[in-house]
């Protein structure tokens, strides 16, 4: 129960501990505590006084599973051994070396035979520097971390009590926006240990899932109707059970995703025909997996609660069918799974039974339908007519309905229903309206499942000039910007003064990002701007653990954008401009998983006038990026060194770090380094390649034109002042205050999202 709360506390840069520890057990010895704080040193977090004095109440048991918490989730546990002993001396190492080498292990000449059956001939690869096989880079050599506490900045942690705890909960649960993968996690961790709070009303359909899912596990199903509000809540809650992901992935969408990762560039050593055999060979081996893995099978008690829970919906029969017409293809494999009409016929079930009779024989009308027959007819006030019964729909078809019948009807259409807009709709216009009404652009999307991609803006804007452009951004910015005011304006306050901590104002709102890491560390949201301490910034990555021994090839890979071209830094390629690569790992030892960095010079970086570094990391080998991968930067004012068996981790320096829970992607960007401003944007870009090469700079780009666009806390607390007439004051002594350690709760800052 204890590791739980634990490693949620921490996402806070809190550490819980309960209040009542150590009343049936004597407390541990100060020395003990002592020791426990200058272990949480050498991790790099120093402990908030409040914090020191309740852990000086709690048992040696407590202690001693708290810092194997911190352990666990610092990766102090893990290998993190690279190939190259000493990496950031290059060894020399070039294409020559690797075809001598596979020519003398193909022909069996005169050299030194490894342990995997490489043989490496004389003046090739100095030997004497690996870890493993410089060839296929199987890794022989595992060593611990040698230096720790190298960090030039402390952590602070703070405490946590049971009130904190309970109001994580609460907030979790009525957060106004989607939760990212850590709040998901984080949710599911409370909800195991804790009882679900009464009178929290959770607005998004994501988060319902998680609550229907701890009833499901009580035995309580019947009690999760009521999180229901439609047959696409029940087809959410069956498809995350089944594959994990919250949102509708269409089947065929994870069964291409698989199908491409499958395929790979490499055949070193094979032939054409063979290659083409193996390749055709692995994609059937893949499609066959995933049929498997996405096969539907349901138990009969499991049958009866989704028939259950459908025959309870109030909507008439015709209505549940238009509802569930998106995903047609969905509920017809899950109406066979799950035996429905063999329980719609079951006493009680009357509605059911007549919901499966409408949707088999089609006879029921598409709203989506109507919408798209009066739009393509040019007909705005059908059109309109029907939009306005759908806000939120009209929202998210705004832009492209003004281009389509000009911004004057469809701004005056939407002003009808603004004030029903959900507020996180409201914000997302008000952030985007810039970006989309401009010409012979691109734009960062990214589709169900699928990685990020730029897409050109639309083509009808080609029939506007610049200034009928620019006078539709300001026609919505104007009209969310003054729905947003209007919102404020109502919220009654006696408050006179409020204060904004300045870096509020580099923290984008949480709106639209789904992010696919978990961040046990400290979370931050994409598109946060950490400044760097030092002249290195060293990036990490850690896969592997848990799994046994096989070749598993991940890439860590980095691409330096200068003003007349690129250059990259990647296992092809282990020493670029400003960059040392630690060698390519391809395969991982048993269980405790390998490592592979990249020290980045910014003196060097800045010399040759480089402007952009981006941080990426690939699956090279068959599949996506593996899960419980653990990607991220370490940052240090102090020198940071590295052993003598190559091991560069230092917990106490990381600066951001993310793990993979699950994922459809090949390659994933990170990171951005400015170097010029010295400071490195956190950002999560799913692209789909083998290699670094295949990564497009323009996608990289236009995310973070995206992320710049967001409105930021700081900016949206304002309008909040500016709306309820609060002067904004320099000190935090003020009537509201809003410190940075505020905005760690991402979940609390989306009530600013006012409805």
């Amino acid at each position: 129960m204890y590791e739980s709360l634990i490693k949620v506390s921490l996402r806070q840069k809190a550490v819980y501990v309960p209040s009542a520890e150590g009343a049936a057990t004597a407390p541990a010895a100060a020395e003990d505590t002592a020791l426990l704080v200058a272990n949480l040193a050498k991790l790099g977090y120093a402990t908030s006084e409040p914090l020191r004095q309740a852990l000086a109440g709690t048992t040696p048991a407590f202690q001693t599973q708290m810092l194997g918490v911190m352990r666990e989730v610092t990766g102090m546990e893990k290998n993190w051994t690279p190939l190259v002993k000493g990496w950031d001396k290059p060894t020399g190492e070039g294409r020559m070396d690797h075809l001598l080498t596979w020519v003398t292990t193909v022909f069996q000449g005169k050299g030194t035979r490894l342990p995997c059956g490489h043989i490496i001939p004389p003046n090739t690869f100095p030997l004497e520097r690996y870890n493993g096989c410089p060839f296929c880079g199987t890794p022989f050599e595992l060593a611990s971390i040698e230096y720790t506490g190298q960090g030039s900045k402390f952590k602070e942690l703070g405490l946590w009590t049971e009130a904190d705890v309970t109001g994580c909960l609460r907030d979790l649960l009525a957060s106004k926006t989607a939760l990212d993968a850590t709040q998901q996690d984080s949710l599911q961790h409370l909800l195991a240990v804790l009882p679900l709070p009464t009178n929290v009303t959770i607005v998004m359909k994501e988060t319902r899932m998680a609550v229907v899912d701890a009833y499901v596990k009580l035995g309580r199903a019947d009690q999760a109707q009521t999180f229901f509000t439609s047959p696409t809540d029940v087809l959410r809650y069956l498809w995350f059970k089944k594959t994990g992901f919250l949102q509708l992935v269409e089947p065929k969408t994870v069964q291409h995703r698989r199908l491409k990762n499958a395929r790979t560039i490499s055949r070193f050593g094979w032939t054409k025909e063979r290659f083409e055999q193996a390749q055709a060979e692995n994609q059937a081996q893949v499609l066959a997996q995933t049929r498997a893995d996405l096969k539907l099978k349901y138990s009969r008690g499991e049958a009866a609660m989704v028939a259950s829970w459908l025959n309870a919906f109030p909507q008439s029969p015709a209505q549940l069918c238009e509802i569930m017409h998106p995903k047609r293809g969905m509920w017809v494999r899950f109406i066979r799974a799950l035996r429905l009409a063999e329980y719609s016929k079951k006493p009680g079930r009357e509605k059911l039974r007549e919901t499966l009779d409408v949707f088999y024989n089609q006879t029921y009308e598409v709203w989506q339908g109507r919408v798209n027959h009066f739009r393509l007819r040019a007909d705005a006030a059908q059109t309109f007519a029907l939009l306005k019964q759908r806000p939120g729909l009209f929202a998210r078809s705004l832009f492209a309905n003004m281009v389509w019948f000009g911004a004057e009807p469809a701004i005056a259409a939407f002003a009808e229903v603004i004030d029903k807009v959900p507020a996180r709709l409201v914000f997302t216009l008000y952030m985007y309206a810039e970006g989309y009404f401009v010409k012979h652009s691109k734009r960062a999307v990214k589709p169900l499942g699928g990685a990020g991609r730029h897409i050109p803006t639309n083509h009808l804007l080609d029939m506007y000039d610049e200034s009928e452009l620019e006078a539709m951004q300001q026609a919505v910015a104007g009209l969310c910007g003054l729905a947003m005011e209007r919102r404020f304006a109502a919220q009654p306050t006696t408050n006179r003064t409020m204060y904004i901590d300045p870096t509020l104002y580099k923290i984008p709102v949480a709106i639209g990002d789904r992010s696919e890491t978990v961040q046990d560390l400290p979370a931050a949201l994409m598109g946060t701007r950490f400044q760097v301490a030092g002249d290195t910034v060293r990036l990490f990555m850690q896969w592997g653990v848990g799994l046994p021994a096989q070749h598993l090839d991940l890439d860590l890979s980095c691409t330096v954008s200068f003003a007349g071209g690129t250059e990259i830094c990647s296992f092809s390629q282990l020493v670029a401009t400003g960059c040392k690569h630690s060698g390519d790992i391809q395969s991982i030892p048993d269980q405790v998983g390998t490592a592979e960095y990249i020290e980045l010079d910014l003196a060097a970086l800045q010399q040759a006038q480089a402007q952009y570094v981006t941080f990426t990391s690939n699956a090279y080998t068959y599949g996506a990026i593996v899960p419980n991968t653990s990607i991220g930067w370490m940052s240090s004012e102090q020198p940071m060194r590295i052993s003598q068996s190559g091991v560069a981790y230092d917990p106490s320096c990381v600066q951001h770090q993310v793990r993979v829970s699950k994922s459809l992607s090949k390659g994933l960007v990170f990171g951005v380094l400015n170097v010029a401003q010295r400071e490195i944007v956190w950002l999560e870009m799913a692209f789909q390649g083998q290699l670094v090469q295949n990564l497009n700079a323009t996608g990289v780009q236009a995310l973070l034109r995206k992320l710049e666009s967001k409105l930021s806390i700081g900016q949206l607390l304002a309008i909040k002042a500016k709306a309820q007439h609060m002067e904004l004051v320099d000190t935090p002594e003020a009537d509201e205050v809003y410190p940075a350690a505020w905005a760690l709760n991402t979940a609390a800052v989306t009530q600013l999202l006012v409805d």
